[in-house]
C-alpha cells in the first residue's frame, strides 16, 4: 500500500477542485418546481391567519403551503417536539416560517412570496435568558408550563466546607455571544417522489437519519418510505442538523402533495435568519483556592439561551456541566445549569458543543487566580490538572487511557518558548505603540456522545469478484474528510491498495442508523466499525485459505495485496483469494459494528463515568494590541492535541488550523448583533469572520497515545482545536494590556490599552 498518511491523499479532492463534484443546488430534474419560505416581521405574536389567495393567483404559482397542509405532525424535534414545520399557533422568533410558496420558477416563487399576508397579534418579546427564569416571565411555549428547557447539576463534596478552607475566593460573571456557523453552502433540499412510493430526499444536511425522522414525521409515513441520500456538503460545523432537516421536510411535503420534484435553495439571508446558532452563555463562577494554589471549591451557575425551540440544548448544556471545571480535579463542586426558551434565534449544535463557552470561563479565571496569588499560571495549572488516575468532578477515574494533559501543556510551553516570552509582556506599560502579550489555555474533552445518547456505528465491506472493494459507513461526510479516513483505515487493515477501494456515499436505505456525525465521533466510531468489519472479513477469508498457507487462520497476514502464511514463502494474492471465494459460494462481505463502552450517569447529582475516553489539548498565542486603536494583531500560535493515533496527518493538521481560525473569530470578531430579537448582521458582508490577514502563523503539534478502547487507537480532533483559542487570546490580551475581559467578542478601547490594570 502506498504511504499516503503523510501525503494527504483525499478521495474527493479531484472532483472538488475541478468543479465536477455535484452539490445539492447543482441537481436539476425534469418538471422540477421551486419553493421559497415566507417569513413575517414579528418576533413574538399570536398567529391569526395566513392569507395566501393573492400569492396563489400569481403567475407560475402551483401552491402555497401552510401548517394546514401537513398530513403528519407539524411539530417535531430531536429531544422535545416543539419545532414547527410551519408556524401555527404563534410566531416565536423572527426566523419562523409561516408559509412556503411553490412555483414553476424560483423568480415566480419569490415574487409571489411578497404577496402572502400575515395577520397576527403582537406579543411582548422575551429576549433575556436570565429574565426567562423568573416566575412571572412571558412564556414562549405556554403548554410547556415554563421557559426552562432543561436543567443539569453536579454535586460533589461539600461546597461550604470547600469555601471555608479557601484563602482566596474569586467571583466573576462571564458572557458569550451568538455565533453563526458561516458554512459556504446555505441550506438546499431537492426531493423526488418515486414510483415505488418512497420519497427520495437529497440536501445539504449533516445527518441523513435525523433528516429522515423529520421528513417521515411531517409526511406521516414510516421511516422506510423515506430515503435520504447523502450529498457533498459545503460546510456544516454542527449547523446543518435541525434547520436543514426542516428545510428537507418542507420540500418533501411539497413534492408529495404535488407529485413533482421540488427544490428549495436558501439565500444567505434566509440561512442566517432561520438557522440555529451557538448558545450565548451567562456564567456566574465562584472559585476558592488555598494560598499555595490548590483549587478547593467551585460554584457555578450557567444560563444558556436556547432561543425559540429546544433543538439540542439539553445535550449541549450537559457537556458544559460535566466539564464545568475544565481539566482540573476539584474536590467540592456545585454546578447548576439551565437551558431556557426565549424569543431569540434558535440555538443548537456548533463545533465544540458547549465547551468553547466554558473553557473561556475556566481558563480566564485560572489565570486571574494565579495573578491574585502571585503564582505563575502554569504552576497553578500543574498543581490542579488531571493526571493518570485522577478522579473528575463527576467521580470518573481516568485510568483506562493515557492522561496526557501535562504532556500537551509541556509541549506547547517548550515549542513557543512560553516562559521567556511571558517575561516580555507589556502589562499595559511601555513607550511604544504596541503592547505585547502571550497567553495559553488548555482543556480536556469527553470523546463522542457519552451519556448524551446510545453510541454505536456500522460499516459494511463488500468485496467484488475482481478484488475491488465497496465501503459503506454510517458516518456522514461533512467536508471533514471522513470518507478518506475510513478508506485509509480499511486499506491498512486489509493490506490493499487505496485505488481498489470505492467509498459508497451512504443513504438511509443502505446502512443501519449509526447516529449523528457530531461530537468528534466520526473517526473513532466510524473508523472503529470499519476496523472491526475488516477483521471479521479477514478471519472469514483466512479460514478458507489457512490450510493452503500452512498456518492457523489467526496467523494469516494481509500485507501488500497478499495473504501471507507463517512462512513468508507461502502466499496468495488477495484478488485471487476473492475470486476463489466466489467459486466456493462464499461472499467476501462483512458488517462491522463498533459499540462504544458503556458509561454511567446519575442526572440528579451529576455523577458517573460521563465518557468512555477523553482527549487533551493546549494552545498558546502571541499578539500585540495597538495603544491608540485597540486593534489586536495575532502573531503566532501553537497548538498541541493528543489524537490517540493519526490517520491522515495532512487532514489532521487542517483540522487544527480550521479550529484555531474559528476560535479566533469567536474571541475577537464574530457577533450577530441581535437587536430586539432581529439579527442585524444578516449577511457575511456585515458578519465579521476572521480573514486570512487576521490569523497568526500557526503550528500544529500532534501527540499520539494509542487508545485501547478505540479499535484503531484513534480518538478525536474536530472540536478540541476550536474550544481553547478564545481563552488563549483573552489571556494574551490580559498580559498585554493588564485588562481582563469577561465578555466575547473582546472589544478593546484605547482606554483599555493604557489602563495597565483591571
Amino acid at each position: 500500500m502506498p504511504d499516503v498518511k503523510e501525503k494527504g491523499w483525499r478521495n474527493d479532492a479531484y472532483a472538488k477542485v475541478t468543479g465536477k463534484a455535484k452539490y445539492s443546488d447543482d441537481l436539476k430534474f425534469v418538471n422540477m418546481l421551486h419553493a421559497v419560505p415566507v417569513y413575517s416581521d414579528y418576533v413574538h405574536a399570536k398567529l391569526v391567519q395566513v392569507h395566501t389567495a393573492e400569492a396563489e393567483a400569481s403567475p407560475g404559482v402551483v401552491k402555497v403551503l401552510t401548517s394546514r397542509d401537513v398530513p403528519g405532525s407539524n411539530h417535531f424535534g430531536q429531544i422535545i417536539r416543539d419545532f414547527r414545520i410551519f408556524a401555527d399557533d404563534k410566531i416565536r422568533y423572527h426566523g419562523d416560517v409561516v408559509a412556503m410558496v411553490v412555483a414553476e420558477t424560483r423568480a415566480q416563487a419569490l415574487q409571489a412570496a411578497a404577496r402572502v399576508r400575515i395577520e397576527a397579534e403582537p406579543l411582548p418579546a422575551l429576549l433575556d435568558a436570565e429574565e426567562a427564569l423568573r416566575p412571572d416571565a412571558i412564556l414562549v411555549h405556554e403548554n410547556h408550563g415554563s421557559n426552562i428547557i432543561n436543567t443539569h447539576h453536579v454535586r460533589r463534596g461539600d461546597i461550604e466546607k470547600g469555601f471555608a478552607v479557601s484563602e482566596l475566593i474569586l467571583e466573576r460573571v462571564y458572557e458569550t455571544q451568538f455565533i453563526e456557523h458561516a458554512y459556504m453552502e446555505p441550506e438546499v433540499s431537492v426531493c423526488l417522489p418515486r414510483p415505488d412510493g418512497v420519497m427520495e430526499v437529497r440536501g445539504s444536511m449533516q445527518h441523513p437519519f435525523s433528516t429522515r425522522r423529520f421528513v417521515a414525521t411531517c409526511l406521516g409515513v414510516p421511516l422506510a418510505a423515506v430515503e435520504v441520500v447523502g450529498m457533498p456538503l459545503g460546510g456544516g460545523f454542527g449547523g446543518k442538523d435541525d434547520t436543514a432537516a426542516i428545510v428537507c421536510a418542507r420540500t418533501a411535503l411539497a413534492a408529495r402533495l404535488l407529485n413533482r420534484p421540488v427544490k428549495m435553495a436558501y439565500s444567505r439571508e434566509w440561512s442566517i435568519r432561520e438557522s440555529y446558532k451557538r448558545h450565548p452563555y451567562r456564567v456566574y463562577y465562584k472559585m476558592g483556592l488555598t494560598r499555595t494554589g490548590e483549587i478547593r471549591a467551585v460554584q457555578c451557575k450557567i444560563i444558556a439561551d436556547g432561543g425559540a425551540y429546544c433543538s439540542v440544548t439539553p445535550w449541549v448544556t450537559w457537556r458544559s456541566t460535566v466539564q464545568c471545571c475544565g481539566p482540573y480535579a476539584v474536590e467540592h463542586v456545585h454546578c447548576d445549569t439551565w437551558g431556557v426558551y426565549t424569543n431569540n434565534v434558535v440555538t443548537g449544535a456548533m463545533r465544540g458543543f458547549g465547551s468553547p463557552q466554558m473553557n473561556f470561563v475556566i481558563e480566564s479565571i485560572i489565570e486571574e487566580a494565579a495573578a491574585e496569588l502571585g503564582l505563575p499560571a502554569i504552576e497553578l495549572r500543574r498543581r490542579n490538572m488531571v493526571r493518570q488516575g485522577s478522579v473528575t468532578i463527576t467521580g470518573q477515574k481516568l485510568d483506562n487511557h493515557t492522561v496526557s494533559m501535562e504532556q500537551v501543556l509541556d509541549t506547547v510551553f517548550q515549542e513557543i518558548g512560553y516562559e521567556k516570552k511571558l517575561g516580555c509582556c507589556s502589562h499595559g506599560q511601555g513607550d511604544g505603540e504596541e503592547l505585547y502579550g502571550i497567553g495559553l489555555a488548555m482543556s480536556y474533552r469527553g470523546v463522542s456522545l457519552g451519556a448524551e445518547g446510545v453510541d454505536f456505528c456500522a460499516a459494511i465491506i463488500n468485496v467484488q469478484a475482481d478484488g475491488s472493494v465497496i465501503l459503506d459507513v454510517g458516518v456522514h461526510e461533512n467536508g471533514q474528510g471522513s470518507e478518506t479516513a475510513m478508506s485509509l483505515i480499511l486499506a491498512q487493515e486489509l493490506g490493499i491498495d487505496l485505488d481498489v477501494i470505492h467509498y459508497k456515499r451512504s443513504s438511509t436505505s443502505t446502512i443501519p442508523d449509526s447516529g449523528t456525525t457530531v461530537a468528534s465521533r466520526g473517526t473513532i466510531m466510524g473508523g472503529g466499525a470499519v476496523a472491526l468489519a475488516a477483521r471479521e472479513l479477514k478471519l472469514k477469508i483466512a479460514k478458507l485459505f489457512a490450510a493452503e498457507l500452512d498456518c492457523a487462520p489467526e496467523e494469516v497476514r494481509f500485507v501488500a495485496n497478499q495473504l501471507i502464511g507463517k512462512d513468508e514463502k507461502k502466499s496468495l494474492p488477495f484478488a485471487e483469494a476473492i475470486r476463489r471465494m466466489f467459486q466456493m459460494q462464499q461472499f467476501p462481505y462483512a458488517l462491522g459494528v463498533y459499540r462504544a463502552p458503556q458509561v454511567t450517569w446519575d442526572e440528579e447529582i451529576g455523577q458517573g463515568n460521563a465518557y468512555f475516553t477523553w482527549v487533551y489539548g493546549c494552545q498558546a498565542v502571541e499578539l500585540t494590541v495597538n495603544k491608540t486603536t485597540g486593534k489586536v494583531k495575532l502573531l503566532n500560535a501553537v497548538a498541541c492535541h493528543d489524537v490517540g493515533k493519526a490517520i491522515n496527518n495532512t487532514m489532521l493538521v487542517g483540522q487544527f488550523f480550521g479550529g484555531m481560525a474559528m476560535g479566533t473569530g469567536y474571541a475577537l470578531h464574530e457577533d450577530l448583533n441581535v437587536v430586539d430579537g432581529k439579527i442585524s448582521h444578516g449577511n457575511l458582508n456585515r458578519y465579521h469572520l476572521p480573514r486570512a490577514l487576521d490569523l497568526p502563523e500557526m503550528k500544529a503539534v500532534v501527540v499520539e497515545n494509542y487508545d485501547a478502547v478505540s479499535p484503531t487507537g484513534a480518538k478525536s480532533i474536530g472540536e478540541p482545536t476550536n474550544e481553547i483559542m478564545a481563552p488563549a487570546i483573552a489571556n494574551a490580551i490580559f498580559h498585554a494590556t493588564g485588562v481582563r475581559h469577561y465578555k466575547l467578542p473582546i472589544k478593546i478601547t484605547a482606554q483599555d490599552s493604557t489602563k495597565g490594570g483591571r
